[in-house]
């Protein structure tokens, strides 16, 4: 019997013949143990919440975003049963089954939403149906891009199989991060030291409001500061974990473990979960895992499932250190959906209120988008710069807080309408699936080694997925944009000796 990844010198009895079924092995244990979780995701989950008590009616919202989250469910479920790790598409199905669906459905059960719904019940029917068609639009553009068959380069001369693959320049990389210590100091000293750090995001920010670079009406300056203190750190510490969990000869160099650990130490500080948004804290955990075990068919099928679960019980709760002792929001809970409908899944209803804003206003056409991509820009050079999607929203609610969501299908909404929003999703499934795909041939060929640029840039983008997907994108665009420039001053597509990095 041959295996598809032996060499050369199949070796015929001892250990080594034994170390190849190993994994395979656990990766069947891991799909026979998911195979419980995921019935309950299309089954058994949706039919608990329905049978809890409420006001809710049973119309047709009720139905659709009964559909919805059986939908999801089934998608998210081929996910983790998937023999590839698609791991763009992974993340988005998990966002979309528990932001907008189990969540919306355990609203329209019991009644209750986080955000008052200002207009109709039809725009909530209608919000709902646009997702459902989103979401299908996201699974065609998936479907093409699988039919399409991935540009062969030639193989180079040293038998790599592909060719000139983004790598990191590794002089460029040493100055990546001589970067991310000088910004976080900078940003660390700028708010007055690492102990604010591990107080609450609500004295980071009223932190960051005394310290003179949030001017009135724009906050670009912040939104720099905050950006290089934290996103060079972050790339670093990815590229490092990489290189160590490659590289053995990494492993055994002094030099690159104490680095390893003094980026870890600083992410500690800027990324920690206590001074962070919990969706911030979230794309560091899965970055940093993904590329940590960027093989194992296992640990992403697990990461998947429990991520499920982690966003049912733990992630309502995790908002612990967002304010200061005393101001926090006490926790009442009568049973584990109740935080469902009361605190942070408010995407669905605010596409609705969405939907009633442009009602009233009309489509942007292009102009909500044009701000995002100009993030930059202060407002006091473009005196009309378009605000945040949910921010306009909220005020025209009349909300006294207007930090609220605005899913990506309210982005495509706002500009574009109901075109915009089945095109722009079916491009961005278009662009998960190659992107996947790609990464997929990356982490399990040799070639690009331990300075693959996809490697490190597909998790980053994975974990990045769910502050992009709950929105809005003025806010979200920054960071991506930042850790998008970093990652092109350090990428070279010469061929790197891999002798040296291994």
């Amino acid at each position: 019997m041959t295996s598809v990844h032996t060499s050369a010198r199949t070796p015929t009895r001892g250990k080594p013949s034994d170390a190849p079924a190993r994994p395979i092995a656990w990766a069947m244990l891991s799909r026979a143990l998911s195979v419980p979780l995921i019935l309950g995701l299309v089954c058994f989950l949706p039919a608990v919440i329905a049978a809890q008590p409420g006001s809710g009616v049973r119309d047709t919202a009720y139905w659709l975003q009964l559909v919805l989250t059986c939908y999801a469910g089934a998608r998210l479920a081929t996910m983790i049963l998937s023999t590839r790790r698609r791991l763009l598409q992974g993340v988005f199905w998990m966002f979309v089954y528990i932001a907008m669906g189990v969540a919306p459905f355990a609203q329209v059960v019991i009644g209750q939403t986080p955000t008052p719904m200002v207009g109709p019940r039809q725009d909530l029917v209608t919000a709902i149906a646009m997702v459902l068609v989103g979401c299908a639009a996201y699974d065609l553009g998936a479907l093409l891009a699988s039919r399409r068959p991935l540009r062969r380069r030639a193989p180079s001369a040293r038998g790599s199989g592909g060719g000139k693959p983004a790598v990191a320049h590794p002089l460029r990389l040493r100055l990546l991060v001589l970067l991310a210590f000088a910004a976080s100091a900078f940003y660390v000293l700028k708010l007055g030291g690492p102990a604010v750090f591990f107080s609450s995001r609500q004295e980071i920010n009223e932190t960051v409001a005394a310290s003179g670079v949030v001017t009135e009406g724009s906050n670009v300056g912040s939104a720099f500061i905050k950006g290089f203190g934290q996103v060079p750190a972050l790339l670093a510490l990815l590229f490092y974990t990489r290189r160590l969990a490659t590289s053995r000869r990494a492993r055994r160099t002094p030099s690159t473990v104490l680095v390893w650990v003094a980026l870890a130490a600083l992410n500690l500080v800027v990324n920690n979960p206590i001074s962070n948004a919990r969706y911030l804290f979230l794309t560091v955990l899965m970055a940093f895992v993904f590329t940590a075990f960027p093989s194992s068919a296992a640990f992403y099928r697990t990461m998947l499932a429990t991520g499920v679960v982690g966003a049912l019980v733990v992630f309502p709760y995790a908002d612990r250190f967002r304010y200061e002792e005393g101001g926090q929001r006490p926790v009442q809970s009568a049973s584990v959906f109740e935080p469902l409908v009361t605190k942070d899944y408010d995407q669905m209803v605010m596409f609705a209120n969405t939907i009633s804003w442009v009602d009233t206003r009309g489509h942007t056409y292009g102009r909500q988008l044009t701000g995002s991509a100009l993030f930059f820009v202060p407002r006091a050079v473009w005196s009309g710069k378009p605000e945040d999607t949910g921010v306009r929203v909220g005020q025209w609610m009349g909300l006294r807080m207007t930090n609220l969501s605005a899913p990506l299908w309210t982005e495509f909404w706002v500009d574009l309408g109901p075109a915009g929003l089945v095109g722009g999703m079916a491009l961005i499934g278009y662009a998960a699936a190659r992107t996947d795909r790609r990464y997929a041939l990356a982490v399990t060929r040799a070639g690009p080694g331990s300075g693959s640029v996809l490697a490190i840039a597909a998790p980053l983008i994975a974990g990045y997925t769910f502050i992009l997907l709950r929105g809005p994108l003025l806010q979200a665009v920054g960071k991506l944009a930042i850790a998008a420039l970093c990652l092109v001053l350090i990428t070279t597509f010469r061929e790197q000796r891999a002798a040296r990095r291994r």
